[in-house]
């Protein structure tokens, strides 16, 4: 592809994504997605694949520059624009949602700092920094052509049967650059194992380390699929079985005429494809209080949809254990209501408690046959926390004073979280 072709193609593709987002955010198109959890997929893709495909852009910019020949400078230099064009156009449509919703401006913070964020990051920090030819191949095959297809098609697919337009826009806008990507390098694999037959140990290599790496990336993806979008398109093992079994499985009988063999990590990642999802949402549900999004239990409509998805695994293994987190739950009484610890009412706005989960019941005046006036009933509240209780009950509970100012934090008796997970 020449120069003039290539912006005429892009700049025509602009036209109609942009068409496509003005439309949905003029029409206030946000409203009209199928649920609110919707929402925190699109905060798990803006922090999780966005900088990704920016760091992609710098990537082949400095390899534009490794290479002598024309051809693959140029090539080089297509796909660095496509990067941050990608980059631009994911930023550009999640931007409407910023306008009404938290948790989409500091993805760049984020994206440093969040724990799970680090498997992406160091992905492509380390492709970034090997050599000319690992990093053609880390991105534009093992990232590109066996994994995008499962990232792009069908979470994209999703977006759209949940009734966001803009997300479908970038997404098959994006994928049609990636096909584009993924011929090329494929070439550059084939090139590289025709120069010398000493090179296709050192290929071999790269393939076992970068799909595996790869793979690890899209756990994200799965628990996407499976269980944060509210109307689910398909499972993340039909994912896998069709993008990743029946193309990648083509793509290595293809090279293995050059010698190339299945990755190290295949069969075992076409084992997990009954596991990853259902793993990763149980980590992500256990610890979403050090997420950038919001994470709950499947519904009894869910797991009847992941039963039928995932028939011998889901009911041994998982529908016993989201089953045991509602009972507890129920077991213990557990109130997300923000309570003061002080008198055990729920706090208003103004009470400068910390945000804890305390039992819904707690010891009252009459069942510790203490006095019924207010002061006995706060210290049998206070006194009824597993940390160390006050001395003596205040003389009056700061949630019901009229200024913050009036309340010292000092005094606060900060109730013991209950822990369910």
């Amino acid at each position: 592809m020449t120069m003039d072709a290539y912006w005429k193609y892009q700049g025509e593709k602009e036209r109609k994504l942009y068409a496509i987002l003005d439309a949905f955010a003029q029409n206030n198109g946000h409203l009209g997605v199928t649920d609110a959890r919707y929402i925190n997929t699109l905060k798990l893709f803006l922090t999780g694949v966005s900088p990704l495909a920016y760091m992609s852009h710098k990537g082949f910019a400095i390899l534009g520059r490794q290479f002598q020949g024309a051809g693959p400078r140029v090539a080089c230099q297509m796909q660095s624009l496509d990067e941050i064009r990608h980059a631009q156009t994911q930023i550009h449509a999640m931007s409407n949602y910023n306008k009404y919703y938290n948790g989409f401006q500091d993805w760049q913070h984020m994206h440093h700092r969040v724990w799970y964020l680090s498997v992406p990051k160091s992905f492509f920090e380390d492709a970034v920094t090997s050599g000319p030819f690992e990093y053609i191949l880390s991105i534009r095959f093992a990232f590109e052509y066996v994994l995008t297809n499962l990232l792009f098609v069908p979470f994209i697919s999703g977006a759209a049967y949940n009734g966001d337009m803009g997300a479908m826009a970038f997404g098959f806008s994006a994928q049609s650059d990636e096909s584009r990507h993924m011929t090329l390098g494929l070439e550059v694999i084939k090139f590289v194992l025709e120069q010398d037959p000493d090179n296709l140990p050192i290929v071999q290599k790269w393939i076992d380390k970068w799909f595996w790496r790869g793979y690890r990336v899209l756990t994200l993806v799965a628990m996407m699929m499976d269980y944060m979008l509210p109307k689910r398109v398909m499972s993340w093992k039909e994912a896998w079985e069709i993008y990743a079994e029946e193309n990648g499985g083509a793509l290595f009988r293809d090279l293995a005429r050059y010698g190339v063999k299945v990755p190290l990590g295949w069969e075992q990642a076409c084992k997990e494809k009954d596991h990853l999802s259902h793993m990763a949402w149980n980590v992500f549900y256990n610890y979403g209080a050090a997420a950038p999004f919001h994470t709950w239990a499947p519904s009894e409509e869910d797991m009847k949809w992941l039963s039928a998805k995932y028939p011998d695994s889901f009911d041994k293994y998982y529908r016993p254990l989201w089953e045991h987190y509602a009972k507890e739950q129920r077991r213990v009484g557990v109130s997300t209501t923000r309570r003061c610890p002080c008198c055990a009412r729920p706090a208003r706005s103004r009470c400068s408690s910390p945000s804890r989960t305390i039992p819904q019941k707690l010891p009252t005046a009459k069942a510790t046959g203490a006095a019924t006036s207010s002061t006995s009933a706060r210290t049998a509240a206070s006194t009824s926390s597993t940390t160390s209780p006050r001395s003596s009950p205040r003389a009056g509970c700061p949630c019901t004073r009229s200024t913050r100012a009036t309340a010292s934090p000092r005094t606060w008796t900060r109730a013991s979280p209950i822990s369910i997970r």
